[in-house]
């Protein structure tokens, strides 16, 4: 029976010691002045969600709904003739509609992180200055065009959900932007 004690008086003084040093030895991740001063020029920016028609043989195959938000430099967006979300919605047009940045019918060869990178590169390119930083898939999904008229036509019959984008590393786009910049977006409404 003693031996129980002391076995448990044992294991309790080991486990505090352990989370006694861990808690004195960890130390918050090192920022530099460069980080710094970035984070103090950003700000993230909600994007609308999108609906782009995909287009096959000169007809519509389907609908790809992408919702997608921005880390953007505060005073080059604040700055911009056009307001910030209407000019990345048409740009976002060109750049999708435009290129084939996803085949629906071969999604193997699709990368997350490039289409992130394209986007970003394209979108400052279109906007003509390096106004965003960083570009967060929230969603990117796809509806055929049979999936659209049978919601449209049909009352009773079960909603199918959009299918969502699985890239070639099996990632799916759902990126989402730090509560406290969700907070900050949602009392600016």
């Amino acid at each position: 029976m003693l031996k129980l004690v002391f076995t448990g008086v044992w294991i309790c003084a080991v486990s505090l010691g352990s989370v006694y040093f861990s808690i004195q030895h960890a130390s918050a991740p090192v920022e530099t002045d460069a980080e710094a001063e970035r984070r103090a020029l950003q700000e993230y920016v909600p994007g609308e969600l999108i609906t782009v028609p995909v287009i096959t043989d000169g007809a519509v195959q389907g609908y790809f709904l992408t919702k997608l938000s921005f880390s953007v430099d505060k005073a080059k967006a604040k700055s911009m003739d056009v307001p910030f979300k209407q000019a990345v919605t048409n740009a976002l047009f060109d750049i999708l509609v435009g290129q084939k940045l996803i085949n629906v019918a071969d999604t193997s060869n699709f990368d997350l992180a490039s289409f992130k990178t394209i986007v970003k590169d394209q979108l400052n390119k279109q906007l003509r200055d390096e106004v965003i930083f960083q570009v967060l898939v929230e969603q990117l999904e796809y509806l055929s065009k049979a999936d659209v008229a049978r919601v449209a036509n049909a009352a009773n019959e079960k909603q199918r959900k959009a299918v969502p984008i699985v890239d070639k590393n099996g990632q799916v786009a759902n990126d989402e932007m730090p509560e406290s910049e969700k907070r900050a977006a949602a009392a600016g409404k």
